[in-house]
């Protein structure tokens, strides 16, 4: 009988602590169609890349070990708004809909047009009407909207890397990609891309949302958020992937 007591006080003092250990957990929300540098996924588990870096030196910021959520996009805003994460980050306001507090921005994100270089360099923007460029399936693309209205043609293909391999195909001539993932790229030669130098479509600075039932504050993530500027954290980590 004592036996029997003494081992559910172990089950229940290994349980507490469990408990105690998670609700010490940063639960950093990830977009499982993001690919390197953003994220490389093994086995549906975040392994590396920018977010993995940033989750992981704004968790240690709060005293906190980061757990990472894998989630396919139309899941995180629900994710966020019930509080089963904590945060998602390097996005903006204007990607995503739901009750969530935004962090101040700190993650330098520029969109930029590429031309293969058999191709005429493009100017402007206006240059590229009526020539398929290469996008991402679901994404809106306002500034090339904008001025190219009908004559825009899209060439939606399911990542910003299945575009790259394209170009290097010789499939499309034009593409629209990050500026963090085209650096990454050339700095692998994977693909082997010719191209002009890239036209800059915009720049902005990506957020983190917080969620308003989760184990942190905004005030927390902003705090942090401005140690890792301060301590050259962040700049370590965007420089480790050009």
């Amino acid at each position: 009988m004592i036996t029997l007591r003494l081992s559910k006080c172990c089950v229940g003092a290994t349980l507490l602590l469990s408990l105690a250990a998670q609700a010490r957990d940063l639960i950093v929300l990830v977009d499982t169609g993001t690919e390197m540098p953003m994220a490389r996924f093994e086995q549906g588990q975040l392994v590396g890349g920018i977010h993995k870096d940033i989750g992981d030196a704004l968790a240690a910021k709060t005293n906190r070990s980061a757990r990472f959520l894998a989630l396919p996009r139309k899941r995180i805003a629900n994710a966020l708004e019930t509080g089963g994460a904590d945060i998602l980050c390097s996005y903006v306001p204007e990607w995503l809909d739901g009750r969530f507090d935004w962090s101040k921005p700190f993650i330098p994100i520029a969109e930029v047009l590429i031309a293969d270089r058999g191709a005429k360099r493009p100017a402007s923007l206006a240059d590229v009407a009526g020539q398929p460029v290469g996008t991402v399936l679901g994404y809106v693309h306002p500034e090339l909207e904008e001025v190219l209205g009908k004559r825009l043609v899209r060439e939606d293909a399911p990542t910003a890397e299945v575009n790259l391999r394209k170009l290097a195909a010789g499939r499309i001539k034009y593409a629209l990609t990050s500026q963090t993932l085209l650096e990454y790229r050339l700095k692998l030669g994977d693909p082997p891309l010719s191209l002009h130098p890239p036209l800059m479509v915009k720049t902005y600075m990506g957020q983190c949302a917080v969620s308003r039932k989760g184990r942190v504050s905004l005030a927390e993530i902003d705090k942090s958020i401005e140690s890792i500027i301060k301590d050259g954290t962040l700049t370590r980590i965007m420089r480790r992937y050009r």
